[in-house]
């Protein structure tokens, strides 16, 4: 779980909320019909949009949104390095047995290549095209978020509208007019609050986390085929930093674990 983001959620829930209790009356910000038109209505559009195979993933997207990023890039720098220096002194096929024990499927795929004798344009081509779709996944993810982002406020226009409409219809009676208004005036208020506060900082979240991770991913092809080359170890560790925030580069490399990330 990354803290920062449930902190992120809880105080704006909190804020929000505290705001509406000094205000006094808080039940007045409560209204079942107009949770129900922008939440409905969201997801009713959102399923029209989209084909059932991408929206069955809603639940893993949030569940990456709300993780914590494990894309730990001096730790699969220090990975790479350690097999530049096997294959120098060994060989290539000396990581074949290595590469087993990464969870990491698509440097385990590339170093697989490698040591199949690959041609190096050829294990460029596959990473790289196989990084492309992976990027593409990514960005259909974001994609139902911000666009559920989007149609919240609209819909929340729609209730307000169909409010409106309603205490038109009652003008007969000018007490119920100020109850009314509000009533339509909520569902704009929901429709804002949750494109705001949870669609769209979602989406904002994925798209770091995707960034994070093709970065990683580039590292890794540059290394694989920096051990393909030969490369001094050396050489291989400074070419794979310089694809990191300069604050990050004066990491050293220590210990070697197991790597563990999602494929994406």
């Amino acid at each position: 779980m990354d803290i920062i983001t449930l902190i992120g959620l809880t105080t704006g829930v909190v804020l929000l909320t505290g705001a509406i209790i000094l205000g006094g009356q808080p039940i007045i910000f409560v209204s079942l019909e107009s949770i129900l038109i922008v939440l409905g209505g969201t997801l009713a559009a959102t399923m029209i949009n989209y084909s059932w195979d991408k929206l069955s993933k809603l639940p893993s997207l949030i569940k990456i949104a709300f993780a914590k990023n494990n894309h730990d890039s001096n730790e699969v720098i220090s990975l790479l390095v350690q097999f530049a220096e096997k294959a120098r002194r060994e060989g290539l096929l000396a990581l074949e047995q290595e590469v087993m024990e990464v969870d990491d499927r698509f440097l385990q795929k590339g170093i697989q290549l490698v040591v199949d004798g690959t041609d190096p344009e050829l294990v460029r081509n596959i990473l790289e095209t196989k990084l492309t779709f992976i990027e593409e996944r990514h960005h259909e993810g974001q994609g139902i978020l911000k666009q559920m982002g989007r149609l919240a406020p609209a819909f929340g226009m729609i209730g307000t509208l169909i409010g409106l409409i309603q205490m038109l219809s009652e003008l007969d009676d000018p007490t119920q007019l100020g109850s009314g208004m509000a009533v339509a005036l909520l569902t704009t208020f929901y429709g804002a609050l949750i494109a705001n506060l949870v669609f769209i900082p979602m989406a904002g979240k994925l798209e770091t986390t995707s960034h994070d991770e093709i970065l990683l991913k580039e590292v890794m092809i540059e290394g694989i085929l920096s051990i393909q080359a030969g490369e001094n170890p050396r050489i291989v560790e400074e070419k794979l930093r310089a694809f990191l925030a300069e604050e990050d580069q004066d990491t050293a490399v220590e210990g070697v674990g197991e790597v563990v990330m999602e494929d994406g």
